[in-house]
Protein backbone atom coordinates (compact mmCIF):
# COMPACT_ATOMS: atom_id res chain seq x y z
CA UNK A 1 0.00 0.00 0.00
CA UNK A 2 1.04 3.18 -0.90
CA UNK A 3 -0.25 7.11 0.01
CA UNK A 4 1.19 9.90 -1.57
CA UNK A 5 0.60 13.11 -0.01
CA UNK A 6 0.73 16.24 -2.42
CA UNK A 7 -0.27 19.45 -2.49
CA UNK A 8 0.96 21.41 0.03
CA UNK A 9 2.99 25.18 -0.20
CA UNK A 10 3.00 28.53 1.33
CA UNK A 11 -0.49 30.74 1.68
CA UNK A 12 -1.54 33.81 3.36
CA UNK A 13 -3.98 33.58 6.31
CA UNK A 14 -7.66 33.44 4.76
CA UNK A 15 -6.29 31.38 1.90
CA UNK A 16 -7.28 28.12 0.51
CA UNK A 17 -5.14 25.16 -0.43
CA UNK A 18 -6.06 21.53 -1.52
CA UNK A 19 -3.85 18.81 -0.86
CA UNK A 20 -4.28 15.39 -2.28
CA UNK A 21 -3.34 12.15 -1.68
CA UNK A 22 -3.05 9.33 -4.27
CA UNK A 23 -3.90 5.73 -2.80
CA UNK A 24 -2.07 2.57 -4.80
CA UNK A 25 -1.35 -1.23 -3.44
CA UNK A 26 -5.13 -2.31 -3.07
CA UNK A 27 -8.57 -1.57 -2.93
CA UNK A 28 -9.41 0.92 -0.62
CA UNK A 29 -13.26 -0.24 -0.74
CA UNK A 30 -13.91 -1.27 3.63
CA UNK A 31 -10.62 1.76 4.68
CA UNK A 32 -11.11 4.82 5.92
CA UNK A 33 -8.56 7.75 4.92
CA UNK A 34 -7.85 10.27 7.07
CA UNK A 35 -5.53 13.48 7.44
CA UNK A 36 -3.73 14.31 10.28
CA UNK A 37 -0.95 16.92 10.63
CA UNK A 38 1.99 17.56 12.94
CA UNK A 39 3.44 20.93 13.93
CA UNK A 40 6.58 21.66 14.94
CA UNK A 41 6.47 21.03 18.47
CA UNK A 42 3.40 19.25 18.96
CA UNK A 43 1.72 15.88 18.87
CA UNK A 44 0.34 14.84 15.54
CA UNK A 45 -3.68 15.52 15.48
CA UNK A 46 -6.66 14.22 13.46
CA UNK A 47 -7.65 16.95 10.82
CA UNK A 48 -10.25 14.67 8.62
CA UNK A 49 -11.61 10.94 7.36
CA UNK A 50 -13.64 9.67 5.16
CA UNK A 51 -15.18 6.77 4.58
CA UNK A 52 -14.80 5.08 1.26
CA UNK A 53 -17.53 3.26 0.78
CA UNK A 54 -19.82 5.13 2.12
CA UNK A 55 -18.76 8.24 1.64
CA UNK A 56 -19.31 9.97 5.36
CA UNK A 57 -17.35 12.72 6.96
CA UNK A 58 -15.81 13.41 9.81
CA UNK A 59 -13.68 16.52 11.00
CA UNK A 60 -12.10 17.81 13.98
CA UNK A 61 -13.67 20.93 15.70
CA UNK A 62 -10.85 23.32 14.46
CA UNK A 63 -11.04 22.67 11.01
CA UNK A 64 -15.33 22.32 10.80
CA UNK A 65 -16.83 24.36 8.58
CA UNK A 66 -13.26 25.56 7.07
CA UNK A 67 -12.05 22.07 5.15
CA UNK A 68 -13.92 19.38 3.15
CA UNK A 69 -12.23 15.98 2.66
CA UNK A 70 -13.86 13.88 -0.76
CA UNK A 71 -12.35 11.05 -2.28
CA UNK A 72 -12.42 9.99 -6.16
CA UNK A 73 -13.45 6.78 -6.49
CA UNK A 74 -11.64 6.51 -10.44
CA UNK A 75 -8.46 7.81 -9.54
CA UNK A 76 -8.04 6.16 -6.03
CA UNK A 77 -7.37 9.77 -4.67
CA UNK A 78 -8.55 11.45 -1.28
CA UNK A 79 -8.81 15.47 -1.36
CA UNK A 80 -8.46 18.08 1.73
CA UNK A 81 -10.36 21.21 0.53
CA UNK A 82 -8.85 23.50 2.56
CA UNK A 83 -10.19 27.25 3.12
CA UNK A 84 -9.88 30.53 5.71
CA UNK A 85 -6.68 29.26 6.69
CA UNK A 86 -5.17 29.98 9.72
CA UNK A 87 -1.44 30.15 10.88
CA UNK A 88 -2.87 27.75 13.77
CA UNK A 89 -3.14 25.70 10.38
CA UNK A 90 0.43 25.32 9.98
CA UNK A 91 2.08 21.45 9.97
CA UNK A 92 2.97 18.92 8.13
CA UNK A 93 -0.25 17.26 6.50
CA UNK A 94 0.04 13.43 6.45
CA UNK A 95 -3.04 11.33 5.24
CA UNK A 96 -3.13 7.84 6.55
CA UNK A 97 -5.69 4.62 6.01
CA UNK A 98 -7.32 2.05 8.13
CA UNK A 99 -9.93 -0.44 7.97
CA UNK A 100 -12.90 0.86 8.12
CA UNK A 101 -14.96 0.26 11.91
CA UNK A 102 -11.60 -0.81 13.48
CA UNK A 103 -11.32 1.74 16.12
CA UNK A 104 -12.26 5.60 16.27
CA UNK A 105 -11.36 7.52 13.00
CA UNK A 106 -9.52 10.15 14.72
CA UNK A 107 -6.83 7.85 16.45
CA UNK A 108 -3.66 8.13 14.57
CA UNK A 109 -2.70 3.96 15.94
CA UNK A 110 -5.15 2.78 14.33
CA UNK A 111 -4.12 3.87 11.27
CA UNK A 112 -1.83 1.25 9.16
CA UNK A 113 -0.57 3.06 6.34
CA UNK A 114 0.70 6.33 5.87
CA UNK A 115 1.95 8.70 3.17
CA UNK A 116 4.96 10.90 3.36
CA UNK A 117 3.84 14.25 4.85
CA UNK A 118 2.96 17.84 2.79
CA UNK A 119 4.23 20.61 4.61
CA UNK A 120 1.50 23.62 4.80
CA UNK A 121 2.54 26.76 5.94
CA UNK A 122 -0.06 29.96 6.81
CA UNK A 123 1.56 33.26 6.84
CA UNK A 124 0.22 36.10 9.04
Amino acid sequence: VQLQASGGGLVQAGGSLRLSCAASGRTFFNYELGWFRQAPGKEREFVAAITWSSGSTYYAGSVKGRFTISRDNTKNTVYLQMASLKPEDTAVYYCAAKVSNLGAVDSAVRYAYWGQGTLVTVSS
